[in-house]
């Protein structure tokens, strides 16, 4: 390996090829495992990405695209391979007003590409909890999801364009800035959500929406969950198409974060069976906040909701999406096991009631904690597991009930390596036939993020272990 270290030196600057105890400084995230890679690469442009791929490839050695290392799924796992880091290459290269487009490198933090596009006048909707860490080209990798999908999409729905590198270091360019193009393959969507399987996405032109006017959010108190789908789409129906938001709460998930140590105190009595933070955004401030108040009135007379609090202040606004953020205190039920799933609303009660009894049954000590993005079918599960041997018990009982309920084991976070084994409780096994077929054509030798994603598919001769 000393050769294709000399190699990638020489390729993009000794600087930018960190090894040893430099190396495992960086290796390091809160949110996932890295591993110990046997270095770690910063590119500094899309060419550079390029020569480290070629470089890798002759060397036989794997390479795992890192962006904001935020994941929690363990894809960034880097163990004796390639770290390729994208910092580097964090600019906004261009932002379009009369196409609503903007064009940014890979390693751009979201947090930076969302103030880029408020500078111009212009929104990226886009929007989860690491904002301030993830990249763009992570998010896309990924098809992050967030606050906001049950108006504006997954990130697959604001990629417009991008450019990657295949693992041989071709460098295919489909920077399209055209909202309807149906000249022949869409190339970009291999590339999303493939969690750098197929390819490094190095920039992107993201479609931009109008900057709203208007913003108003509330936190509703709700008793009973059959209440929760009746007050979506009442709320959907009287806004106009407005809603942004429809975050739950359950009430283990508030305790939690509206008790010290947390920073955050209670906005409803903590006495409801269920929390909903609502959220719209709209181009009239005044006729969108009485269209709002009404509607919440309405809901409140007609039993659908017991108790709310409308944010009158940016302040108090922040306040209440402080509470649905502050995903941390979950580990206060350490240590935890994470699941992010997705099924139909009407599935959800007697899912969780099966996981319940399931867990109560099997692991009497665990605790769980739910929170979700209801209005788009997302739950997260966090089980405080005293017991790391009851793992796989536990992924077994997560996982387990959702493919009779047309669930998927991966809402928005990824497969990565966590999940790998459960891949098959979503997917057919034509499905993940054809994506290993994918992944041979694109990636024979193997290089790409080796071991992630798919379960092992026949070996080929020469690819990285």
């Amino acid at each position: 390996m000393d050769t294709l270290l000399d190699r990638l030196k020489s390729e993009i600057g000794e600087a930018n090829v960190l090894t040893g105890s430099a190396a495992a400084e960086q290796a390091f995230s809160p949110w996932t495992q890295l591993g110990t890679p046997l270095a770690i690469v910063r590119p500094g442009s899309t060419a550079q990405v390029a020569a480290v791929l070629r470089a890798a490839g002759d060397a036989g050695a794997a390479v795992v695209p890192w962006g904001g290392r935020t994941g929690l799924v363990d894809g960034a796992r880097a163990e004796g391979a390639i770290a390729l880091s994208l910092e580097r290459m964090a600019a906004v290269e261009s932002v379009d007003p009369g196409q609503s487009t903007m064009t940014v490198q890979a390693g751009c933090v979201l947090e930076a590409a969302c103030r880029a596009a408020e500078d111009a006048g212009l929104f990226l909707p886009l929007d989860f909890g690491a904002r301030g860490s993830a990249t763009i080209g992570g998010a896309i990798s990924t098809n992050a999801g967030g606050n906001r999908v049950l108006r504006y999409g997954m990130a697959r729905d604001m990629v417009l364009g991008l450019e990657a590198v295949l693992a041989d270091g071709t460098v295919l360019t489909t920077l399209n800035s055209l909202i309807k193009n149906n000249a022949g393959y869409d190339l970009k969507q291999l590339f999303i959500g493939s969690e750098g399987t197929l390819g490094v996405v190095t920039r992107a032109v993201l479609r931009l929406r109008p900057k709203p006017a208007s913003q108003q959010t509330a936190l509703l108190g709700v008793e009973r969950f059959d209440a929760l789908p009746r007050l979506l789409r009442r709320l959907e129906a009287e806004l106009d198409g407005a809603l942004s938001a429809f975050e739950v709460m359950w009430p283990q998930f508030y305790d939690l974060v509206t008790t010290p140590p947390a920073a955050g105190r209670p906005i409803l009595p903590p006495v409801h069976g269920y929390y909903v933070l609502v959220e719209t955004l709209g181009a009239d401030p005044a006729a969108d906040g009485a269209r709002f108040e009404a509607a919440l009135a309405g809901v409140l007379e007609d039993g659908l909701a017991a108790d709310v609090v409308i944010a009158q202040s940016g302040a108090e606004r922040a306040r209440m999406w402080a509470l649905r953020d502050d995903v941390a205190q979950t580990a206060r039920n350490g240590p935890i096991q994470t699941f992010d799933v997705s099924l139909p609303i009407h599935e959800m009660e007697p899912y969780l009631t099966a996981v319940r009894a399931m867990l109560e049954t099997g692991i009497p000590r665990a605790t769980l904690t739910i929170f979700g993005h209801l209005g788009d079918g997302n739950l997260h599960l966090i089980v405080g597991n005293p017991d790391a041997d009851h793992r796989e018990t536990v992924e077994a009982i997560i996982y387990g009930p959702l493919a009779a309920r047309h669930g998927s084991v991966s809402a928005e976070h990824g497969i990565g390596l966590q999940k790998r084994a459960w891949l098959g409780y979503s997917r057919s096994p034509e499905e993940i036939a054809l994506m290993q077929l994918l992944k041979r054509a694109m990636d024979p030798r193997g290089t790409l993020n080796p071991g992630k994603v798919l379960p092992p598919g026949p070996k080929v001769a020469g690819a990285a272990p």
